[in-house]
């Protein structure tokens, strides 16, 4: 994959936040695939929406191994993500693309039995992103639950935030609002900065 540098970026280059899914997003279920048990984040498609009127592409990066251990199937996958979608567009919000990763190394549908790039804390899913939108690195970032997603976000070149509890909204408000841009949000109580 191309990493793009910040020298290299065209002139319309565009600021992007990456979201984790479960756990971010929407209430982390183990192996979320069915429309009826999504729950959403208080405040999450609010924020999606308040991103996308300041003019940020966002982005959804998920690791999905569900898939690779036959839990369900990436049709499964598809249909819930785009319910998603279509929730986030009543709210006012757009969701430019999800990237998901179905790999896992010793999985039980062997054709997903892979050792990729992809899988967060690998950047894979970010460097896609990136490359196919020509994403300005120093104004994007990206909000996870996990240690593995602010990972994924450093070796990517971007801030990382980890989400951990309440509205959303109010997190996405507390980085975007700060301005010095670099986040002072380690004493945010629902978000740190890694």
């Amino acid at each position: 994959m191309t990493d793009l540098t910040s020298e290299a970026l065209p002139l319309d280059a565009k600021k992007a936040v990456f979201f984790d899914r479960d756990g971010v997003l929407n209430k982390d279920k183990d192996y979320l695939y069915r429309i009826e048990e999504l729950e959403w984040i208080e405040g999450a498609r609010e924020a999606v929406a308040y991103l996308t009127h300041l003019g940020y592409c966002i982005f959804v990066v998920t690791n999905q191994s569900g898939i690779a251990r036959g839990y369900y199937k990436e049709e499964d996958m598809q249909r819930l993500h785009e319910h998603m979608a279509r929730e986030i567009a009543a709210a006012g919000g757009e969701i430019t693309r999800f990237y998901y990763c179905p790999h896992l190394i010793g999985a039980k549908i062997k054709r997903y039995d892979v050792d990729c790039d992809c899988r967060k804390p690998k950047p894979g899913l970010l460097y896609q992103a990136m490359a196919e939108y020509a994403i300005d690195k120093d104004n994007s970032f990206l909000i996870g639950d996990k240690q593995r997603d602010i990972a994924a976000a450093e070796a990517a070149g971007i801030k990382g935030y980890l989400y951990v509890k309440g509205s959303l909204l109010t997190c996405v408000k507390a980085i975007v609002n700060t301005s010095d841009g670099a986040g002072k949000m380690s004493a945010h109580k629902g978000l740190e900065q890694v």
